[in-house]
C-alpha cells in the first residue's frame, strides 16, 4: 500500500492519474489518499478515485482559466505585469561597476539585485 496525501498531488490530468494506477496494480500496490480517505484495493475505491481525479482535472481547468482571465483584465487596464524594472540610476551604476571590471554577481550583491537584473541591463 502507498499512502499520499490527495489525489491532485498525483498528476496533472486524468490520463496520468488512471495510468499511474495500473502502473501500481501491475506491481501489486494499491493507493491510499488521506484527504480522501480513498483506498484503491477496494472496487469502491477504484470508481471513487477516477471520479476525483475528474474533479481534480477540472478544478485545475478553472484556476488556469481564472488566471489568464485576470491576467488579460489587468493588461486590459493598462497595468505592467511582472517585476519593475530598476530605475536609471541603478543601471548607471551597473554600467559603471561593470567597466571597473566588477564581476555581475559581485555587482548584484553590492546593490541589492538579482544577477538576472545585471545580465539584463549589460545584454548588447
Amino acid at each position: 500500500m502507498i499512502a499520499a496525501w490527495s489525489v491532485d498531488r498525483l498528476g496533472r490530468s486524468l490520463q496520468d492519474l488512471v495510468t499511474f494506477l495500473h502502473e501500481l496494480h501491475a506491481l501489486g500496490l494499491d493507493l491510499y489518499l488521506h484527504q480522501q480517505a480513498l483506498d484503491t484495493s477496494t472496487p469502491a475505491g477504484r470508481a471513487m478515485f477516477n471520479i476525483c481525479g475528474v474533479f481534480a482535472e477540472f478544478e485545475r481547468a478553472m484556476i488556469q482559466e481564472r488566471v489568464k482571465a485576470g491576467l488579460l483584465r489587468a493588461k486590459a487596464k493598462g497595468k505592467r505585469l511582472g517585476r519593475s524594472p530598476h530605475g536609471p540610476e541603478i543601471e548607471a551604476k551597473i554600467k559603471k561597476y561593470y567597466a571597473k571590471g566588477i564581476g555581475k554577481i559581485k555587482i548584484g550583491k553590492t546593490l541589492g539585485i538579482g544577477t538576472s537584473s545585471v545580465q539584463r541591463v549589460l545584454r548588447p
